[in-house]
């Protein structure tokens, strides 16, 4: 390997952790498309949205104004145990693709939920808590964002309630230790406990579930109960906001040795990771100067953004919650229960959406689920860490783009999201490595009954 003044881990100090996120909305050059209200189909209000969301999470949602949103004393307190996270530069993982590209990553799996999703968490549970909510209610797929919630509502002393994809919870019963661990609430999804998880329950009393399905639940026991309210891991604009510090504390690092990324890969499920890391990058590129290609990762098994519609749609499969303009296979697609690599959700982020749409997120590329655990089983041996599936997609297309410089002889920088572990994804690697994982694409018949269901909007 040879020499360089790059260290392995570039890691800012603690004073260099960012005081504010940055709101990309602010960049767009495009209007913002306005969510819907699911009765009228009019733009919603804030007092339409007051009832569902906390008062200052809804502020943050509709706020396509203020380019940086300080981030709150308690908040940043917070991020100090954990935060500023290792910029890692993969010279093992470059030595073995032989490549002269330089690939690094920006490492979200050193705390205790293991995931990135934690930066979102602990400032929606402040300002849940700020509110004087006794409690909240969410949804979980992978069980990521249910495991964060439940350590940020454990540390401001909030009720947390999660709905917990079906499927995910039987494949992952240690994510529901966790969370229980923590003093959440954990219900598999759909449930007995909402009327919308009755139905569903009564359509299709097989049904693995899905993260629109469980969406619904956690959306209807919120509003249902008083001093409550729901909270989200990923797809919101206020989400993408909070995340931004991992792509605040990437730029800063690679300023520090003069490097900036020719191109920047994320996962893509609800758009939380790739959106989080983009942000300052998307800044200048909107901005007209220099910017890497972006690209986002999803899997062929739920391709939103390669094989969706981008059209209005409800956020969830019940039909209770707004309707947002985004890439979607429609509210009652769900993809198969084979798949085991996390990223879901049947939408795209409106922000993803908006920016993909417009030509300045540069491509999206699915990914099959076997490629994308070689990809994961290659990282772990040469980088020592066991990466978390959704994070293994961003990994397979990392590795395809640094095969792609040592064809050509170019020495791009490659930056990827590591958006945290897999330890709680051992069942998915099992199915790996004992043959019996399959990759599945949908085919154009079953995307036909996902759109057949997007509801009849009037021509913008």
């Amino acid at each position: 390997m040879a020499e360089s003044k790059i260290p392995y881990k570039i890691n800012l100090s603690e004073n260099e952790i960012p005081k504010a996120w940055h709101n990309v909305r602010a960049d767009m050059k495009t209007a913002h498309r306005p969510m819907l209200h699911p009765g009228t189909l009019q733009p919603v209000t804030p007092d339409d949205l007051r009832p569902v969301f906390c008062d200052r999470l809804v502020a943050q949602e509709l706020n396509d104004k203020d380019r940086f949103i300080e981030i709150p004393g308690p908040v940043l307190d917070f991020y100090r145990m954990y935060r500023p996270s290792p910029l890692v530069r993969a010279y093992f993982l470059e030595k073995a693709l032989d490549t002269p590209a330089r690939i690094y990553y920006k490492y979200e799996g050193g705390n205790t939920s293991g995931s990135h999703k934690l930066n979102s968490a602990i400032a929606q549970a402040y300002y849940a808590k700020e509110q004087g909510l006794k409690g909240v209610t969410t949804e979980t797929g992978a069980g990521q964002w249910g495991t964060a919630l439940s350590m940020a509502c454990g540390y401001f002393g909030l009720d947390c309630r999660v709905y917990m994809v079906k499927v995910s919870s039987e494949q992952k019963p240690y994510r529901k230790a966790v969370m229980e661990t923590y003093g959440a609430t954990v219900t598999p999804s759909p449930s007995g406990t909402t009327q919308i998880g009755r139905k569903m329950l009564a359509d299709d009393p097989d049904t693995t579930g899905s993260l629109g399905c469980a969406i619904s639940e956690a959306v209807e026991a919120a509003v249902s109960t008083e001093g409550y309210r729901y909270v989200l891991g990923s797809v919101l604009n206020q989400v993408l906001l909070h995340q931004s510090i991992v792509g605040l504390e990437a730029k800063a690092a690679l300023e520090k040795y003069g490097e900036s990324p020719d191109i920047l890969i994320g996962c893509a499920g609800g758009g939380s990771n790739l959106g989080g890391l983009m942000a300052p990058f998307m800044g200048d590129r909107l901005a007209g100067r220099k910017a890497p290609r972006f690209i986002a990762v999803e899997p062929a098994s739920c391709p939103s953004m390669t094989r969706g519609r981008f059209a209005y749609d409800f956020c969830d499969t019940g039909k209770v919650t707004p309707l947002a303009k985004m890439y979607t296979l429609g509210s009652a697609f769900i993809p198969a229960s084979n798949h085991a690599g996390g990223l879901r959700y049947h939408g795209m982020s409106p922000i993803l959406s908006q920016l993909y749409h417009d030509g300045y997120l540069d491509e999206a590329r699915a990914v099959g689920q076997l490629g994308v655990f070689e990809a994961a089983k290659l990282f772990a041996k040469v980088e020592g860490l066991l990466p978390a599936p959704e994070s293994a997609h961003a990994i397979r297309v990392a590795i395809d783009e640094a095969l792609k410089c040592r064809e050509s002889g170019e020495a791009k920088t490659i930056l990827f999201g590591l958006t945290g572990t897999g330890y709680f994804d051992m069942a998915a690697y099992m199915q790996h490595n004992d043959g019996t994982m399959e990759d599945y694409v949908p085919t154009d018949a079953d995307l036909a009954r996902g759109f057949a269901g997007l509801p009849e909007v009037a021509a913008e």
